[in-house]
């Protein structure tokens, strides 16, 4: 029987980085820093929070970089608020947070759900956005457009019909220790990643505070959001064209988005763009082959 940890102990994980806490856009964010240079920052995606990137943040922090991964509004460390939980509310967190770090650009590093806020500060900040990484997840337009016309890419996402139910979804996340969590990145990774030990890590962190109903929010918003005036406006927005280089990475064994959906796609984008197809791995290329992963990342920085 594997013992889950404190919820608290692996938010707080001890490692090359430092933690700190830090107020922006009405909220309190928990993040780790490491290193000194130009700024990038890592958004996590679901069901995760700031330690899927702890193999990615040394890689940047030796090679001239001031890397921050932080907790999304409603994981981990950072504040749990009763609303907010929309890609335009969570891009002014990441654009308020760039400036509290004392900078005026970033290049972002958006994972999941991570790389919908990513692309919307892009759309929404341009003038925050130095560089683009958008991992296992095309433009939000392209989203949507698949999700329209793509019956085995609708299948893949059916399970956002059921998060919209009430308290059930929170439920089923939450009980024997979380262990759906596990089944979560099990199924949608295209190796042998994650081990039991790893897993019972992202088990821990969406056990504790509200995090379970706070990360379900976020896929809520998402369908609820298409008949009402805030979802229409977030389409609009989401037209305005991308300025920064982009590099997109895919697992093309990803099981959540298809590499059909996430296939090389520049309509939006007027800088520099570049597509890689990662082999071997699935839905967390991050996580399932980081030496790969970080040696594509420095594409988009120069490096």
């Amino acid at each position: 029987f594997l013992r889950v940890p404190a919820t608290d102990a692996v938010i707080r994980a001890t490692g090359p980085w430092e933690h700190r806490d830090v107020a922006a856009n009405t909220a309190r964010f928990h993040l780790v820093e490491a290193g000194q240079g130009p700024l990038v920052v890592l958004i996590h995606g679901f069901p995760m929070f700031w330690w899927t990137w702890r193999k990615i943040i040394p890689q940047f922090s030796e090679n001239g970089f001031r890397v921050v991964a932080m907790d999304l509004r409603g994981y981990g460390g950072s504040d749990h608020t009763p609303h907010g939980y929309d890609p335009m509310t969570i891009a002014a967190d990441i654009r308020g947070l760039i400036y509290a770090l004392g900078e005026t650009k970033a290049i972002l590093i958006g994972h999941d759900w991570g790389a919908i806020s990513a692309w919307t500060v892009a759309a929404i900040y341009p003038e925050v956005v130095a560089g683009l990484v958008s991992v296992s997840m095309p433009h939000p337009k392209r989203l949507r457009r698949q999700i329209l016309a793509d019956t085995v890419q609708r299948k893949a996402l059916s399970y956002i019909y059921a998060f919209q139910v009430p308290f059930y979804p929170e439920y089923k996340l939450r009980k024997n220790q979380g262990i759906e969590i596990e089944n979560i990145l099990q199924r949608w990774s295209g190796s042998s990643w994650p081990d039991s030990e790893t897993a019972a890590v992202y088990r821990a962190a969406l056990l504790g505070h509200a995090s379970a109903h706070c990360a379900l929010e976020y896929h809520r918003w998402a369908l609820r959001s298409i008949p009402r005036k805030d979802g229409r406006v977030y389409q609009a927005k989401m037209e305005n064209p991308i300025t920064a280089p982009v590099l997109q990475i895919h697992g093309e064994l990803d099981r959540a988005i298809t590499p059909r959906t996430a296939e090389r796609d520049n309509k939006y984008i007027q800088g520099n763009y570049d597509y890689y197809l990662m082999p071997d791995v699935g839905h967390f290329p991050h996580e399932e082959n980081p030496d790969e992963f970080a040696n594509v990342a420095f594409i988009v920085t120069g490096k």
